[in-house]
């Protein structure tokens, strides 16, 4: 009876053997596939991630830029304001001009170098801020120019400004007001 035993047990062991070595194999894929899996959701889970970081780095550039476009804009409708101002210092220092050489007095001589003294510190004011008168020389630009007429003109070509009826403005690089103009036909 020993042998049949010994040979019993050789017999059944290994059938004992192979169950399990499958088992430890499929095991082993499930955990390779569960492995791949995992890495793959980590892999997906890190995109996101960077995705969500670089978004959120360019809205807080784009935030900050805006945030200087602001504040260097801020005093935007004050400039526009203060534009009726300057227009009044001119035509305050063209009347002078025209009475002046009719009628000299010390006292009118006062009054426009006053307002000269007064016109030339705003200007300069307004030039510190960055407002800047728009140039009104040669051809009309449409982007800084509003033609209001246009006459005939021996002197000017065609399309060239004849005569600046009201000055335009920028700040910084944004139109305030355009310049009035009028241009030859």
């Amino acid at each position: 009876m020993s042998k049949e035993n010994e040979s019993s047990k050789v017999e059944t062991e290994p059938e004992v053997e192979t169950p399990e070595t499958e088992e430890v194999t499929e095991s082993e894929e499930n955990s390779t596939d569960e492995l791949t899996q995992l890495k793959e959701l980590v892999k997906e889970w890190e995109d996101k991630y960077l995705r969500t970081h670089a978004d959120f780095e360019n809205s807080k550039k784009r935030l900050a830029k805006d945030k200087a476009t602001a504040v260097s804009y801020a005093n935007e409708s004050f400039a526009k304001d203060m534009l009726s101002v300057v227009d009044s210092f001119e035509s305050a220092l063209a009347t002078i001009e025209g009475t002046a050489s009719e009628e000299s007095s010390e006292v009118l001589d006062k009054i426009k170098e006053g307002l000269n003294l007064t016109y030339t510190q705003l200007t300069k004011v307004l030039e510190k801020n960055g407002i800047k008168a728009v140039e009104c020389e040669g051809e009309f630009n449409p982007d800084v120019h509003q033609a209001i007429m246009q006459v005939d003109s021996d002197e000017k070509n065609s399309g060239e400004i004849v005569q600046v009826l009201q000055k335009g403005y920028t700040i910084k690089d944004r139109l305030l007001r355009p310049a009035m103009v009028s241009t030859a036909k």
